[in-house]
């Protein structure tokens, strides 16, 4: 995909292979086969006003701080997202925010994303802000490993991701790092496990329907 005027990603990243349609494959889908990808770099022109936000970002922060806090710039299905290494999060949202030529106030919510897949990054954090000012969308994505799940809380930025974050840690397990009250908002407190995770067991309850008893996901057959 391309955003308005080009940023085509390059190199796609496959970062496995996915078999069915869900895992512990029970729906029949055995033999669907698909690649699991990540969209890779994308080249300029970005298109629109993606340049103009990147080249500012690049000034505001001087070109190795930029080096070193965003990963890569990816234009995917009309969307910028500026992959933040973690460490530089707060400081790459608080640029974004207050410079007067950027002025993304609004951070609209925090989502999920479970990667098993891909190794080292298997937690990521999706960020969607909004510049009022200029009527301008982008996303700032972030990851951290399964063994190491910290990721900066933008509480201080942001004071909207406050039930966000707390929903993202609660299904996905992350942990946001300086949140003022990071405790669990959907599921009991003492609830185990994290169920938006790919991992997280199938699980369910027997349901009757028209007289038979059908069984929990989680005990049906798999098929191949």
């Amino acid at each position: 995909m391309s955003g308005p005027g080009g940023g085509t990603p390059e190199n796609p990243e496959v970062i496995g292979v996915r078999r069915g349609m869900f895992g512990g494959d029970t729906s029949g889908y055995g033999r669907l086969v698909r690649t699991v990808t990540l969209p890779g770099d994308s080249q300029r022109p970005f298109g629109g006003y993606f340049d103009a936000v990147v080249d500012r970002l690049a000034e505001v922060l001087g070109a190795d701080a930029f080096a070193a806090a965003v990963r890569r710039v990816v234009v995917h299905r009309d969307q910028l997202v500026l992959d933040v290494v973690r460490e530089h999060l707060r400081t790459v949202a608080r640029a974004l925010r207050d410079d007067p030529e950027l002025r993304f106030e609004l951070c609209c919510g925090v989502s999920g994303v479970h990667y098993p897949e891909d190794a080292g990054r298997e937690l990521h954090a999706f960020y969607p802000l909004m510049s009022i000012t200029y009527n301008r969308r982008i996303a700032l994505e972030v990851a951290c490993p399964d063994t190491d799940p910290h990721i900066p809380s933008l509480f201080g930025v942001y004071p909207t991701c406050d039930w966000h974050e707390r929903e993202t840690y609660d299904f996905f397990g992350i942990i946001f790092d300086g949140h003022p009250g990071l405790t669990r908002i959907a599921m009991p407190d003492d609830w185990t496990g994290h169920p938006q995770r790919k991992d997280y067991p199938l699980g369910g309850v027997p349901v009757e329907f028209n007289g038979a008893q059908i069984p929990p996901p989680d005990t049906r057959r798999s098929y191949s």
